[in-house]
């Protein structure tokens, strides 16, 4: 069977540096952090008190009122960066099989907020007038409603779910929708992912691992992958959709493409419910996975945008897969974490920096690392690689590698490449 070439040719995105995808790319090459003290509740008395937070958010501008009060702000977020990607896309639902359009998302927590505000509602009525819970509690709760109400949205009835590996949700939810895609299961899918976990029981519990940075003293500087001062990840929520679509479907409507996606990957560490492998075995695999399903060899890559969280044992596990992955060619591509902008979107991430790694493609530049000041004193941290450290680089970005990895040993990649007839 021959496999269908799928392309982008649709993005949307909700961030902490922008509420679009020309904000969000824009504030990502002038390098702009989106942290800063977290708002959505009071968190005076955490250990952590900032995160990268979306900003200036109304989801009345895309749902209505009624229809908002239904959902979680994970939802609305999945809602909002969802109908700017159809919309990019141009895609007319009036001339489309709606049978072979899906959505595939993809969620690491779901509605945490929604269920905090359930649970201690429950604790302050129920010696009075016993259980009393919102009617859509669970609607609102549940990690897979984003898909369905953007099915529901637009009368979508192809593939709908969504996927849970933690950190690498959404690219397993890409994965996913590549794959049905090209075995021709779908003309259209609507993938990426969502996340809105800022809320006490989110940040007190990755305080309670130590996982969070504490440089409460200066937020926009926290997040620093590969510098030897990281001391914790920088939390932060959104969303990222992407239109996946079959090539000769996309060309007969005459769509303008992005990008080709390439190829897929995924792995396990099989070593720890939290920390990655200190050899990277996980991250090595689950590329060369990619590289093999792409058809392609490590020197067609020309740009990472690594997992890079910021924290002490992550980076430095990323970096040492990389160089044993790409030998010699690692010194030749340019490697980067937006993260150190955006913060880490949690299940929500795969989705926004696979649009990185799509508008690194298309306009041949590469995003930065912001806030590097110094090294790291792991020989494994190898600072000849061609890190791109606090500006934006331009360059010839023939295919882009896009790196997730989760709580669980959860590995997921995802490769870019220009289009070509």
């Amino acid at each position: 069977m021959e496999l269908k070439r799928v392309v982008v040719t649709g993005l949307g995105a909700v961030t902490p540096v922008g509420n679009t995808v020309p904000e969000f790319w824009d504030n990502l090459l002038k390098g702009v952090s989106g942290a800063g003290p977290i708002t959505h509740f009071d968190a005076s008395k955490f250990k952590t008190q900032f995160a990268c937070e979306v900003k200036n958010f109304n989801a009345t501008d895309f749902i209505d009122r009624k229809e908002a009060r239904k959902m979680d702000l994970y939802t609305q977020y999945a809602v909002a960066a969802a109908k700017e990607a159809v919309t990019d896309a141009g895609l007319d639902t009036e001339k489309e099989d709606l049978n072979k359009i899906g959505v595939i998302l993809g969620v690491g927590i779901g509605g945490i907020h929604t269920f905090e505000e359930e649970v201690a509602g429950y604790e302050k009525t129920k010696d009075t007038i016993g259980p009393k819970f919102n009617p859509f509690f669970i609607p609102k709760m549940i990690a897979d409603i984003a898909s369905g109400q953007i099915s529901i949205m637009y009368g979508f009835h192809g593939p709908n779910f969504t996927t849970t590996s933690a950190c690498a949700s959404s690219s397993n939810a890409i994965a996913d929708a590549f794959n049905y895609i090209r075995l021709g299961k779908a003309n259209v899918i609507v993938t990426g992912g969502a996340e809105a976990a800022i809320f006490p029981a989110g940040v007190g519990g990755f305080n309670a691992m130590h996982a969070l940075s504490t440089r409460n003293d200066d937020p926009q500087r926290a997040s620093r992958p590969f510098s030897g001062s990281r001391d914790g990840f920088v939390m932060g929520e959104g969303a990222g959709c992407l239109i996946l679509e079959e090539l000769e479907h996309a060309k007969a409507r005459g769509a303008r493409i992005y990008a080709e996606l390439a190829g897929v990957g995924a792995s396990a560490d099989a070593y720890h419910l939290t920390a990655s492998h200190p050899d990277g075995l996980g991250a090595k695999l689950v590329m060369k996975n990619a590289l093999e399903d792409a058809g392609m060899q490590p020197e067609d890559i020309d740009y990472i945008n690594v997992h890079g969280t910021s924290t002490p044992v992550g980076d430095v596990s990323e970096v040492k897969a990389i160089k044993d992955v790409f030998g010699e060619h690692a010194y030749k591509l340019n490697i980067s974490s937006t993260k150190s902008m955006t913060g880490h979107l949690l299940g929500a991430t795969g989705g926004v920096e696979a649009i990185a790694c799509v508008l690194s493609v298309k306009n041949d530049i590469v995003p930065p690392t912001i806030n590097h000041e110094e090294g790291d004193n792991d020989e494994n941290i190898d600072y000849t690689l061609n890190f791109t450290f606090n500006k934006a680089q331009e360059r010839t970005v023939r295919a882009a590698l896009s790196n997730t990895f989760g709580f669980g040993g959860h590995n997921a990649c995802v490769i870019v490449k220009k289009y070509t007839e």
